[in-house]
């Protein structure tokens, strides 16, 4: 565990610098929120001018303080930070939190002081949460000192980029009723305790339900991954990411490292680690209050018990785009409904009670029982008016309408399987409803909002069982081959390997590339057909200096016969030369034409936050421009490789269209694991791009493959 960092969330005692008697000041207000909030903790208020504030002594510094201290808010000025950072180390305060802006957000002389603090910080063993911080809470030991009120303990911890994001979570929830907050803290310029620190605590904290992520950018990113693919494991963690438009590295070498630099690239991966990705803010905060109090789902199979068809079909279109399963109800099941329903009532589903509940609201509980019953169905969903009926009908329903929302909760806890429910009535409030939310039963609103939240769940817990069963990389004796091959191409100075050598290097690791041969001189033609058959030839240039061999004219396809062979061996050098006058010819790559099929593209770069990652798409030209692709950070096992090829857009094309046999995507996913071991046995390669890929029904053929080093060598 990180203690400091404990140490400020579950603070014991507080010392408040630039203590004031000003209501207008944070130094005052803190100070007065903690003893309006009852805080257990002592409180040390902290200015040499003043002696009491608020009815506690007050000291000239926390020099001179008799008594241990936690951690420290600071309010004063940020050039005043240094200093104040250098007494806390002295007194022993292992972590504070700096209010003041003024630092690398206003330039270079702010950068300075930031540095400066932050070397006075590691000096001393204190570490910093902000600056430029509007604050942290924790609820459960009444300790607010970020000042908003009416707020509820409960089981969501939050991290936030944004102040105001955050109080924009907070004011819904206030809004809601029936939700409640753990800890929250505002990370500011993140100048010392990164996001992956506060992630750690989250998943040690057991106030925690459920960590949410307001994300404007990472600073260790792959740190943060390996951290959630822990903490995931046991809560869920919910992260909201920023700037999503701002996409792309500006030198990109390869398709692949063009497209890196994305927001799907972010998205992917922490979805990868576990995380579920928000991408509206205002589905936030449902789908956080439903992962944080619902079980794990065993499967995507979904029920609907429904007091209308309306909002039945709705939630039923719903499920279906959201690729969620409609469970097939068994014949039990639906023999038992009908003992209870209406003859009008829809025994499949979604089931329709028709009217069945209007004199009895019970009836939900008993049909909910039913449903939780049948081994078919792992998710129940209550949709339509629950919780209104003594609102609609008749207030003497109340009682009965109370009691069913207690049974349902009973039941949801019996069988073990999450039950949400969405009801009209659900901004009015009623009793049955808020007593449903304080038995920890998700309620909303909307079908849409409530099917989002279920589709969540279903895609943590897949990421969960995944994370659980992945095995580590074990090596095979393919390593030396390729690795003598790097050794050669290094050792000529070069920063990338020929195509033929790429393809050399990945058949030492099994995977199936075509026949082809090297020429240097136009006499060595003869030796084609021999070799390589009769089929029909690409020509390919080369050469250390040209990367894009179509845009040089390097490339010649279709060539058929031992005169247009030569020409085309003479055009692809000329076209070369007159392309880059220097470029170092090494030759021209000869290799029998592909059987048609479907262009993909495996690719993998370093990303500078993220560390190695891996990319599938559809591949040939036309993939910058499309950029229908995944992405998964490095090591990964089977079952990413299956999510990135069923992720993609056009998966539908891989599954055949207008006829043609849908390709062997066994076949890709070895191919993917392959590339994967290559690149983690060999980080000195720093981009790997196989496009095009063309595959078949009977497995692919790679086409052009680029392999890059890193600049360093590591």
């Amino acid at each position: 565990m990180n203690t400091a960092l404990n140490r400020i969330l579950c603070a014991r005692s507080l010392a408040i610098i630039g203590a004031s008697s000003d209501p207008a000041k944070r130094g005052y207000q803190a100070i007065r929120q903690l003893l309006s909030d009852g805080f257990a903790g002592r409180i040390f208020p902290i200015n040499p001018k003043s002696r009491e504030i608020l009815g506690l002594k007050c000291y000239p510094s926390v020099l001179d303080v008799g008594e241990t201290i936690d951690a420290a808010l600071i309010c004063t000025p940020a050039k005043m930070s240094p200093g104040i950072l250098d007494q806390c180390g002295q007194k022993g305060i292992t972590g504070v939190i700096v209010l003041a802006a003024g630092f690398a957000e206003i330039g270079p002389e702010g950068a300075k002081l930031a540095d400066e603090c932050l070397a006075v910080a590691q000096r001393n063993n204190v570490r910093i949460i902000g600056p430029n911080t509007n604050g942290v809470f924790n609820l459960h030991n009444r300790m607010n000192l970020v000042g908003v009120q009416g707020v509820e303990p409960g089981g969501i911890g939050i991290v936030s980029q944004s102040g105001n994001m955050s109080l924009a979570l907070i004011t819904e929830a206030k809004r809601r009723g029936g939700l409640g907050f753990s800890t929250y803290v505002g990370v500011g310029n993140q100048l010392d305790v990164r996001f992956n620190e506060y992630l750690e605590y989250f998943g040690q904290d057991q106030e925690t339900k459920a960590a949410v992520f307001y994300v404007e950018g990472f600073k260790n990113g792959r740190k943060f991954l390996d951290v959630c693919r822990e903490v995931a494991k046991k809560k869920p963690v919910i992260i909201y990411k920023s700037g999503r438009t701002a996409a792309g590295q500006n030198a990109a070498s390869s398709h692949t490292g063009a497209l890196a630099g994305s927001f799907a690239l972010t998205r992917d991966l922490l979805r990868q680690a576990g995380a579920t990705v928000i991408e509206q803010s205002d589905k936030i905060l449902s789908v956080a209050e439903g992962l944080s109090k619902l079980p794990v789902a065993s499967g995507d199979r979904v029920a609907i018990l429904s007091d209308g068809g309306g909002h039945g079909t709705i939630t039923t279109d719903t499920l279906i785009e959201h690729g969620l399963t409609l469970a097939e109800l068994s014949d039990e099941t639906r023999m038992r409904l009908a003992g209870m329903l209406p003859a009008s009532a829809s025994l499949t589903n979604p089931v329709d009670v028709a009217g069945g509940t209007d004199e009895n609201p019970a009836c939900f509980a008993d049909c909910a029982q039913i449903l939780l019953e049948d081994p078919g169905v792992d998710i129940l969903m209550i949709i339509g008016i629950f919780g209104g009926y003594a609102m609609r009908f008749s207030e003497s329903l109340l009682e009965m309408e109370i009691e069913t929302s207690r049974r349902v909760a009973d039941l949801a806890r019996r069988y073990g399987k999450p039950l949400v429910v969405q009801s009209v009535y659900g901004t009015l409030r009623p009793k049955p409803l808020e007593y449903l939310k304080e038995l920890g039963i998700p309620l909303f609103i909307w079908p849409e909002n409530a099917v989002r939240c279920v589709a969540e769940l279903v895609r943590y817990s897949g990421a969960r069982r995944r994370i659980a069963r992945a095995q580590p990389l074990i090596p095979g004796p393919a390593k030396k081959a390729a690795q003598s091959i790097i050794s050669g191409a290094r050792s000529e100075g070069r920063d990338s390997l020929y195509e033929h050598e790429a393809k050399t290097l990945l058949a030492t690791y099994g995977v199936t590339v075509p026949p082809h041969l090297v020429v240097r001189e136009a006499g060595e033609l003869v030796h084609v057909t021999a070799k390589l058959g009769d089929d029909p030839m690409a020509m390919k240039i080369v050469s250390q200096d040209i990367l894009h061999k179509s845009e040089a004219g390097g490339v010649k396809l279709e060539i058929s016969g031992g005169k247009a062979l030569c020409s085309s061996f003479e055009a692809i050098l000329e076209n070369a030369h007159a392309f880059n006058p220097r470029a170092r010819i090494h030759g021209v790559l000869v290799s029998p034409m592909a059987r048609p099929g479907v262009e993909v593209i495996v690719g993998v770069v370093h990303d500078p936050i993220f560390g190695p990652v891996i990319m599938f798409g559809l591949g040939g030209i036309f993939v910058e421009v499309l950029k229908d692709v995944s992405f998964r950070a490095l090591p990964i096992c089977d079952e990413d490789a299956q999510e990135m090829i069923e992720e993609i857009q056009s998966k539908a094309i891989l599954n055949g269209v207008r006829g043609a046999a849908p390709v062997d995507k066994s076949a890709l996913v070895d191919l993917i694991m392959k590339v994967a071991m290559v690149s983690q046995l060999h980080p000195e390669i720093a981009e790997i791009d196989l496009n095009p890929i063309i595959a078949r029904d009977d497995g692919y053929d790679v086409v052009d493959a680029r392999m890059i080093f890193s600049n360093d060598g590591d």
